[in-house]
C-alpha cells in the first residue's frame, strides 16, 4: 500500500453521515429480523448485539452531525 492509500478517508460530510447512519439503522433492522429467524439462542443473540453496534454507530454517527448544523445555524443569522 503506497503512502497516499493510507491517508485518512476526508472527514464526511453531513449528507453523507446521513447516509451512513440510515445504512447502520437498516443493518440493525436485518440483524434483528436475523435473530427472530434463527433457532439457536447463542446466534439469536449474537444476531442482537449486532443490531445493537449498529444502533450504537448511528447514534454516534447522528451526535457528531448536529453540532455542525447548530453551528452553521447560528453563523447563518443575520448580524445587526
Amino acid at each position: 500500500m503506497s503512502s497516499s492509500e493510507q491517508q485518512a478517508r476526508p472527514p464526511l460530510t453531513n449528507r453523507a453521515m446521513v447516509k451512513e447512519a440510515k445504512f447502520f439503522r437498516k443493518q440493525a433492522a436485518k440483524a434483528e429480523r436475523m435473530a427472530r429467524t434463527v433457532a439457536d439462542a447463542e446466534i439469536s443473540e449474537r444476531y442482537l448485539n449486532m443490531a445493537k453496534g449498529y444502533r450504537s454507530q448511528a447514534d454516534v454517527l447522528k451526535a457528531k452531525k448536529k453540532p455542525r448544523l447548530k453551528a452553521k445555524k447560528e453563523s447563518g443569522k443575520k448580524r445587526r
